[in-house]
């Protein structure tokens, strides 16, 4: 008589954060993420736990992420508690983001320790020009204006430039440089790769 099999483990909330804090130590920076906020009445780790779960769900929009934690799966996704799209708004305009790029960097290290990379023939960055937050009047300095074919401007939006490690079998993102009016892609891509080897190291990739 076969024996019947182990039933197969998926991933769920609950491993993916043990996974994280754990294996990629992150338990600080989960629970201390770079907090702005001088009197924060919602936890930070609810709210970045709340915007991962949202970001992988794909509901990234703040609004989806508000209906995701107030709905009944809040508790299967990890969530301590709920919270508004006004709140998680409030929260990350005031994040450090020295804090957000220093866990990058030890995940992708520790990552490579781990040798989750040993199967890769070589590990690079990639460097690619992006956009977002389009609006109709500029609200900050960092707000370029979108241009149509004729030359007439028909809104705004923000640029930056994003630095992926690639040639690992995933596209791991790592870090992003914005650029304003008077600023170009060139110079932010130049500004983002010295400060990325500054913080992997030269040795990182190949």
């Amino acid at each position: 008589m076969e024996e019947a099999a182990e039933p197969v483990k998926g991933p769920t909330p609950r491993r993916l954060k043990k996974y994280a804090a754990q294996c990629l130590r992150l338990k600080s920076y989960l629970h201390s993420p770079g907090d702005g906020r001088s009197q924060g009445r919602i936890p930070a780790a609810a709210l970045l736990w709340g915007l991962i779960m949202g970001v992988l769900l794909r509901r990234a929009a703040f609004a989806a992420i508000e209906a995701l934690v107030g709905s009944p799966a809040r508790r299967a996704l990890e969530v301590s508690r709920s919270f508004g799209d006004d709140a998680l708004s409030y929260f990350t305009e005031r994040l450090d983001p020295a804090v957000t790029r220093r866990a990058l960097v030890m995940a992708v290290h520790q990552a490579k320790r781990n040798k989750a990379f040993d199967a890769c023939r070589f590990i690079g960055l990639a460097l690619d020009g992006t956009g977002a937050g389009r609006s109709q009047e500029a609200g900050c300095a960092w707000c370029r204006p979108h241009r149509n074919q004729k030359q007439e401007i028909v809104g705004f939006h923000h640029q930056l430039v994003m630095i992926r490690v690639v040639g690992t079998g995933l596209t791991l993102p790592l870090d992003v440089e914005p650029y304003g009016p008077g600023d170009s892609e060139y110079s932010a891509g130049r500004r983002l790769l010295r400060r990325t080897i500054g913080n992997l190291g030269p040795h990182f990739a190949d």
